[in-house]
């Protein structure tokens, strides 16, 4: 079972502290186009230069995603990937060859479907890091939390612009890394981002010593490394998906396979911070 002191997260941003860089964090849903390419693009994703990779439950009411992993969560949905399959994903992953940390992104509803004693034995079987449970309010999350800090699983909360008052009370009992949402609303490229924001993360690294993170709607290389300048972690999702989706007719061309993984490798590389 993971330890506080072996958690593959820890470690990795305690090497990147050492090395003055800020973390890559990409994010895919499991099972987009179907679980053996999923594997695959994980392949990609460390080959391109990733510190960590969120690894996103395909749900069928997903609250806080935009319609681009909207839709990748409907191509999973139908080839039967859930909760478990996307645990055993990371485990194949590790067992590959696989350094990185993983995150596993999920709704609550499939975690208590599952059981929390069933869940958190499975977290830590297969070789699970991090949990980011969006529609999980901390004052729901007592349970979770002291579930998580037993099983030396950093469950790693979200703060939005809007949190305000409740950011010390929301970093307060956090592990692993605090996720700064970006903007309001669902996940989604964006062109720009309000000019708030910097002060909203600097107001959040004041709250906390655990390593910020920042996502939703980070896109483009610029976007990269204009967030990389005053947080420890970038977080790249639609866009990612969204060049998955781009390339699955090569994707599932066994004569194009190759090209099309190349291609993601080729995205994730020129994000890197």
């Amino acid at each position: 079972m993971t330890t506080e002191t072996t958690n593959r997260m820890d470690l990795a941003f305690r090497r990147l502290k050492e090395q003055g860089r800020t973390a890559l964090i990409p994010f895919l849903t499991v099972g987009d186009p179907d679980l053996e390419t999923s594997l695959a693009i994980i392949a990609e994703l460390e080959a391109a230069g990733a510190d960590m990779v969120e690894l996103g439950v395909p749900y069928s009411d997903p609250l806080a995603d935009g319609p681009v992993i909207q839709r990748a969560s409907a191509r999973a949905l139908k080839g039967n990937v859930h909760l478990r399959t996307c645990m055993e994903a990371a485990l194949k992953a590790r067992k590959a060859g696989s350094q990185l940390p993983f995150i596993l992104f999920t709704y609550y509803n499939p975690v208590l479907q599952m059981g929390l004693d069933t869940f958190f034995a499975e977290l830590g079987n297969h070789e699970i890091s991090g949990l980011i449970i969006p529609d999980l309010p901390i004052e729901e999350s007592e349970e979770m939390r002291r579930r998580s800090r037993e099983a030396g699983i950093n469950l790693i909360p979200l703060v939005a612009p809007t949190s305000s008052e409740r950011i010390a009370k929301i970093v307060n009992d956090a592990s692993g890394f605090v996720y700064c949402v970006s903007s309001l609303g669902v996940t989604g490229e964006r062109s720009s981002f309000h000019e708030s924001v910097d002060r909203f993360i600097e107001t959040v690294r004041q709250s906390t010593d655990l390593p910020v993170a920042v996502g939703f709607g980070i896109s483009t290389p610029d976007q990269v490394a204009r967030f990389a300048k005053i947080s420890d972690g970038v977080v790249v999702g639609s866009a990612i998906v969204r060049k998955i989706e781009e390339v699955i007719v090569l994707l599932q061309d066994p004569a194009k396979r190759a090209e099309g993984l190349l291609q993601i490798r080729n995205f994730v590389a020129q994000l890197r911070p």
